[in-house]
């Protein structure tokens, strides 16, 4: 049987956020699955590979079997948020990993509410994460 492909979704815009989802990346591929990375995975960003990249998104998140989204920073990156919300859309699971301390008071609403209830789970470290890809896999067999 394929591994299966887990899409990684996440802010890109500095070295640090390349950093953390590389990171993420490479924590989910050591669990056994198959990944797609944007920034990895399409040709550089010029305005003539604008609408490929959106596209090889798009088809990315729609055959994959899962989404795991970076949620780190003051707001939720908005392309990021836009691939949770197609991916909700399409009824694809996903897992959050959220790993800022400053959200971490009992009631609080860590991430806005609507991009919460569409995960779900959300994970607040890596090793979180790997427990949630094996309790997710293990549903899946």
């Amino acid at each position: 049987m394929d591994p299966k492909v887990i899409y990684i979704a996440g802010p890109l815009f500095d070295e640090g956020e390349r950093w953390w989802i590389e990171k993420i990346e490479a924590t989910v591929a050591q669990a056994g699955f198959k990944t797609f990375l944007p920034h990895r995975d399409n040709p550089e960003k010029t305005p003539d590979t604008v609408q490929e990249i959106f596209e090889n998104n798009r088809d990315a998140i729609l055959s994959a079997d899962l989404i795991v989204a970076n949620l780190n920073g003051i707001t939720t990156d908005d392309g990021t948020a836009w691939e949770l919300g197609y991916a909700a859309a399409l009824q694809k699971p996903s897992i959050g990993i959220f790993t800022d301390w400053r959200a971490r008071f009992e009631g609080e609403e860590i991430v806005n509410l609507m991009i919460s209830r569409s995960l779900d789970r959300i994970v607040r470290s890596l090793d979180e994460l790997v427990a949630a890809l094996i309790e997710w896999n293990i549903g899946k067999e």
